[in-house]
């Protein structure tokens, strides 16, 4: 197994309490955008993400240690799902770059248009 390859595969456990850094990581990402849609036990996040139980509760652990997943008993089951205000201060600094391409397309936009009206004369 090439080493980029181990390291997508294998959950790292956060090295601070950050949300950031917790997001870095692809697989736990696609937890969150597995959890998008609603609470789900670890074998529902097993089979969604084609993932081994470990890796998914290692990926769990983590996210809930910096609070962006939340657990809930039902029964035997532990149901988690997203804390979206915990993603806040990633939206906040993500704003000002979601702005600076939206300045850059409108831009694109321009240039497309004159190229069109000088091929039209």
């Amino acid at each position: 197994m090439p080493t980029s390859e181990y390291y997508r595969t294998v959950a790292r456990s956060s090295t601070t309490s950050d949300v950031f850094n917790a997001i870095a990581e692809a697989r736990r990402r696609e937890v969150l955008d597995a959890l998008i849609t609603g609470e789900k036990s670890v074998g529902a996040l097993v089979d969604d993400l084609s993932m081994s139980q470990p890796q998914v509760s290692k990926h769990l652990r983590v996210l809930s240690e910096v609070g962006l997943v939340s657990c809930r008993a039902d029964g035997r089951r532990r149901l988690y799902h997203l804390e979206l205000a915990r993603l806040r201060p990633f939206h906040d600094w993500l704003a000002k770059y979601e702005q600076a391409w939206n300045d850059r397309l409108d831009r694109v936009d321009d240039y497309l248009r004159e190229l069109q009206q000088g091929e039209r004369q």
